[in-house]
């Protein structure tokens, strides 16, 4: 199996005022094609820093990491834009939808900045909206939909540029235990079809889903464990 992140050394750091906040210190990192990945921690033990940077949404202040072959630490901003939406696919605690959009064009919408034709994102916003089992709400708005059905349309649109990984932020954060038990089952079948899936999570129950879980504290790594 080939690594689709490999990270070496990566340093995150802030300024506030004078001081200098040391959030990840000196992070070694690789997670290979395919995997089901969770990572824990408690609140300030890095996760979200991490998750930041593995999404492309922030740079290091030091170490390499290589995404799929391309090195995205000394990237522009635009270049990390591009990178971001041909190679992965986010789903948030709170959906982050259009909501004056239907569930079909919220999908299709990263295929607009990849310079798709509308036949073929209308094709494959269908496809996956289906494969997530909203066939029969893709002309529904956000305000029209269950917090369950908003969430599958957030996992639509993540996976409909058929990225490299698929990157959850809480994904069951905003959802009662019954929608939650269900939007995991979607996350294994994903998985199941092959696609890298990489969670941020506190919750213990949504990290048993994944077959490796990443704990952080204080910056670093402090356990990481293949439990299937």
């Amino acid at each position: 199996m080939e690594n689709v992140i490999e990270i070496r050394n990566i340093i995150r750091n802030f300024q506030l005022g004078q001081e200098t906040v040391y959030v990840l210190k000196g992070i070694d990192l690789d997670i290979l094609r395919g995997e089901y990945v969770a990572i824990m921690g408690p609140s300030g033990s890095g996760k979200s820093t991490l998750m930041n940077l593995l999404g492309c949404l922030d740079t290091p202040t030091g170490g390499q990491y290589i995404l799929n072959g391309n090195d995205v630490s000394e990237m522009t901003d635009n270049e990390l834009a591009e990178i971001r939406n041909r190679e992965i696919g986010f789903v948030f605690q709170t959906f982050n939808l259009l909501p004056r959009t239907t569930a079909l064009d919220n999908v299709a919408l990263p295929m607009i900045y990849a310079g798709a034709s509308k036949k073929d994102r209308t094709v494959r916003a269908e496809e996956v909206l289906t494969d997530v089992g909203l066939a029969d709400r893709m002309d529904h708005k956000p305000n029209q939909l269950s917090g369950g059905q908003r969430q599958r349309v957030a996992v639509g649109r993540a996976l409909v540029n058929k990225p490299s990984i698929i990157l959850a932020d809480e994904p069951t954060g905003n959802l009662d235990s019954k929608t939650s038990i269900e939007i995991m089952n979607l996350f294994d079948e994903i998985h199941a079809a092959g696609n890298t899936v990489i969670i941020v999570t506190h919750e213990e129950e949504v990290a048993t889903h994944a077959h490796r879980v990443i704990r952080l504290r204080d910056g670093v790594i402090e356990s990481d464990v293949r439990n299937k």
